[in-house]
């Protein structure tokens, strides 16, 4: 095989491949010889077909194997000889017009890894921010166990509903010309009064109403309500009151944890106080790695490969997109985001570099994700599937080296991450949650140094800017809130007052669910998530050759 470089710039090469026609017919010859034996034809006998009716037969599919074969073998035989480490997977063309008994000449173009300089790791300091989950934390989670479960008891005669209470009411809204509108009526909505909702005004109105009343209030949609023919406008809805109830004492003790499917009231707050823990230490955790991330950041600076770059990039912004699509007016949210596209490439840059910065790091350190550990991986990732499929996706991954790769990444990431923090010099720091969460958000720039928005003056993207999370944070940690759920044993008993705006009358335009905010922007939280530290690439198999005619 004759190989002749064509490009060397920064991180890019591209190569001519010549495999000469003899090279490629011995293999045709070698694999006929092996497959002739096994051929049956009537008229000879089993293994006795002559070589060139043999050859007549599969001989276009033998050229194909062979050149396919001689393709593979030449690319791992090119990123051996010159040692190359490619980014991603070459791309590999046969040449146009080749024809069987002719040289086949490939062009192979591809970008490498960087060489990355020595990582400076010594001398890192961290400030660990660590809360304690005290009693009173845990006593207030369970009290808001016991208010969600709080039980419903009807008011006496006469009562007239107050906030708190839950309203049954059958509704008609209409314009104020008097004229139904569509999907403005209901029956049996339920109605927690200061929930919240509802539209503004709805619930105020309601405060007062006795069972059985009918009463007419006066609201007005929000201007950015969904339904467009009734923002801003003013409607009546005609109320039908069908009971009002009284919310029972919400009490922490030992029913509450038989209705929440455990044992017994220890065994809840020893649970609650476990995944509250767990959530702190995650916040704790996100906040370290996020000052570890900046410390290497700011100390290693070399060109990474473009190929790497864009299709993070492209990932980041098919998350945003994706998520855009959910605001109340995606096409504001485009908007915005298309301001910010090059702080978002900046994004991507700056976790690719990371992400190899941290693969060096792991493997000149002996940091090792075990075969143990990927199956326990793998089978995690494969009960995503079902039945014959999970076995169809373990072969996958275990025949695929990128594939694999891209699994084991968060987790070699995660061991290389505690390999640093054991390194560095680490200050600890008692806290509490709202200055743990505070020092988070108030990170939310790019990790690049290069994001400064002036958010006095640009209001708009204050929001956005603070539902950002840096280019190293991990997507999944911190972003629970204050909510923990015991484990699912027995499901609680459904609760009435719980989802008023999910009753079937709630997803009408009538049943006047307050617009909810829009949502933290999880897309750009997996934007900005884990800088994956990718495995070092394996040889990348070539693309497989056209197929040849003849």
């Amino acid at each position: 095989m004759q190989t002749v470089e064509t490009l060397n710039e920064g991180l890019k090469r591209a190569y001519t491949l010549t495999i000469a026609a003899k090279d490629i017919e011995a293999r045709v010859d070698a694999e006929l010889a092996r497959v002739a034996p096994q051929v049956r034809m009537p008229g000879f006998r089993p293994g006795k077909v002559p070589a060139n009716i043999v050859r007549k037969m599969h001989g276009p599919a033998l050229l194909q194997d062979a050149l396919n074969t001689s393709i593979q073998e030449g690319i791992q035989t090119l990123l051996a000889e010159k040692q190359l480490r490619p980014a991603i997977q070459p791309s590999v063309q046969l040449a146009d017009g080749y024809e069987p008994g002719k040289d086949a000449e490939l062009t192979v173009e591809l970008e490498v890894l960087p060489q990355v300089p020595a990582p400076a790791i010594e001398g890192l300091k961290l400030e660990k921010l660590t809360v304690p989950a005290d009693d009173a934390v845990i006593d207030e989670q369970l009290q808001k166990f016991a208010d969600q479960t709080k039980k419903w008891e009807d008011a006496e005669e006469g009562y007239a509903a107050k906030m708190g209470d839950l309203v049954t009411v059958d509704f008609v809204g209409k314009t104020m010309d008097g004229v139904a509108f569509e999907g403005g009526t209901g029956t049996d909505m339920a109605i927690e009064l200061g929930s919240g909702r509802l539209i503004p005004g709805f619930e105020d109105a309601t405060v007062g109403v006795k069972a059985g009343e009918e009463r007419q209030i006066k609201v007005t949609f929000p201007e950015d309500y969904q339904a467009k023919e009734l923002a801003g406008q003013d409607a009546t809805f005609d109320l039908t009151v069908k009971s009002v109830k009284v919310a029972g004492e919400a009490t922490v003790d030992e029913d509450l944890a038989k209705n929440l499917g455990l044992e017994s009231l220890e065994q809840l707050r020893g649970l609650v106080r476990g995944q509250i823990e767990s959530e702190l230490g995650n916040l704790t955790r996100t906040h370290m790695k996020r000052k570890l991330l900046d410390q290497l950041a700011a100390g290693h600076d070399f060109e990474v490969p473009p190929s790497m770059v864009e299709a993070e990039f492209q990932q980041i912004w098919a998350q945003l997109e994706h998520e855009a699509t959910h605001e109340p007016d995606p096409k504001a949210a485009m908007e915005e985001m298309e301001k910010e596209r090059d702080d978002y490439r900046k994004i991507a840059e700056r976790r690719v570099r990371l992400g190899l910065l941290l693969s060096e790091i792991g493997q000149a350190n002996g940091v090792e994700v075990t075969q143990q550990e990927m199956n326990r991986l793998i089978a995690q990732a494969a009960q995503q599937y079902r039945g014959e499929d999970q076995q169809r996706f373990i072969q996958y991954i275990q025949q695929e080296p990128m594939a694999a790769a891209q699994l084991r990444a968060p987790l070699y990431e995660d061991k290389v991450v505690d390999f640093l923090f054991d390194k560095a010099e680490v200050t600890e720091r008692e806290t509490t949650r709202e200055e743990l969460e505070a020092a988070i958000e108030s990170e939310d720039g790019f990790a690049t140094g290069t994001h400064h928005h002036d958010h006095d003056n640009h209001k708009p993207k204050q929001k956005k800017a603070a539902a950002k999370k840096k280019a190293d944070e991990p997507a999944a940690e911190g972003d629970e809130g204050d909510e923990v759920k015991p484990a699912k044993k027995a499901a609680p008993k459904k609760k009435v007052a719980a989802a008023p705006a999910e009753d079937e009358a709630t997803d009408e335009a009538a049943a006047p669910a307050k617009k909810a905010a829009p949502k933290k922007k999880a897309a750009a939280a997996d934007a900005e998530g884990e800088a994956e530290a990718p495995a070092k690439p394996k040889k990348a198999a070539a693309k497989k050759a056209p197929k040849t005619e003849g």
